[in-house]
């Protein structure tokens, strides 16, 4: 009979990869496959530093802005989007691009045009500086979008017409603190044009649920992705309010047993940039120490995949 002590892990599910994801990381290896390496990528494709480095094994070279590639290489737009800037500079310069922006970013993107067309002031809900904020930003002309992070900003926004104001977010959010911003903003201005649907994409939201269910049973949830990842970020956040000691990790390596003492049920999940890999590792080097119990909870049941481009779409 095993001596190790007992630990039942509780699996997220869903958990790791989302459709946008999944289909950034084909675009780069498809990419890659078609016209041989060098690949340039404007932006860590998807944050997280597993995939970066392993796509840079595979030959893609990953820059902060166009004007590091050479422009008779493939360069990819990442996941996040880009400012229109960037794609009219790359057709400026004869160079051929890929766009990976996940098609729920360019559904904000393009929300964010049909406001703005119909003379709305526009306020975005997100956070200052994450790319896909500063490529939202980037639709439009300087000053046409003002940034909200938080209900205190909400509180104190200030438009030129308050009966003429439209919202969209980041899709990567806390459901829950976004919930509160636009209800401040809703107060403030009952007229306020909102998405058809919630920005806040679907992989996002249903992460965070299946982290509630399982963190109101866990004493600890570990949370697998990078700390520049704004949904894996959000997960850990959501765990902890959720009522669970929750730590965010890039691998097992990260994992500290000192938060386990006394532990008998450990939560599980990955964010939507993680490979599922990691959360295979993860249950191995507990499995070193413990003896586990493997309970996989089901939240939600995911469907959505999405095309690849045209020019990339037709390779096996």
């Amino acid at each position: 009979m095993s001596t190790r002590p007992q630990l039942t892990v509780l699996l997220a599910t869903p958990r790791g990869f989302c459709a946008g994801v999944d289909r950034a990381i084909q675009i780069v290896e498809r990419a890659i496959g078609k016209y041989g390496a060098p690949v340039y990528v404007r932006h860590e494709i998807v944050h997280n530093r597993h995939v970066v480095e392993r796509l840079k094994a595979l030959g893609a070279v990953f820059v902060e802005e166009l004007e590091e590639c050479p422009p008779d290489r493939p360069v990819v737009f990442s996941a996040h989007g880009v400012p229109k800037a960037v794609p009219a500079e790359a057709k400026a310069r004869k160079m051929l691009y890929l766009d990976a922006t996940c098609p729920l970013v360019s559904k904000v993107h393009v929300e964010a045009q049909r406001h703005h067309d119909a003379g709305r002031e526009i306020v975005l809900i997100g956070h200052a500086g994450h790319p896909e904020v500063v490529g939202t930003m980037g639709q439009l002309p300087e000053g046409a979008v003002a940034l909200i992070e938080t209900v205190e900003d909400a509180q104190v926004f200030a438009p030129r017409d308050p009966a003429n104001v439209a919202f969209v977010t980041q899709t990567t959010l806390s459901v829950d603190d976004t919930a509160e911003i636009v209800a401040a903003l809703r107060a403030r201005f009952p007229g306020i044009a909102a998405p058809h649907k919630e920005d806040i994409c679907y992989a996002t939201t249903n992460r965070q649920e299946a982290v509630k269910t399982i963190a109101a049973r866990s004493d600890v949830l570990l949370v697998l992705g990078s700390r520049n990842s704004s949904n894996s970020v959000r997960l850990a956040e959501v765990g902890r309010r959720a009522g669970a000691a929750a730590y965010l990790i890039d691998d097992a390596s990260g994992l500290d047993f000192g938060w386990l003492e006394g532990a008998r049920t450990v939560g599980v999940t990955a964010g939507a940039s993680a490979p599922e890999v990691l959360v295979q590792g993860l249950i191995d080097r507990l499995a070193e120490v413990f003896d586990i119990t493997l309970d996989e909870v089901e939240a939600a049941r995911e469907t959505v995949t999405f095309k690849l481009p045209r020019v990339l779409a037709s390779q096996s």
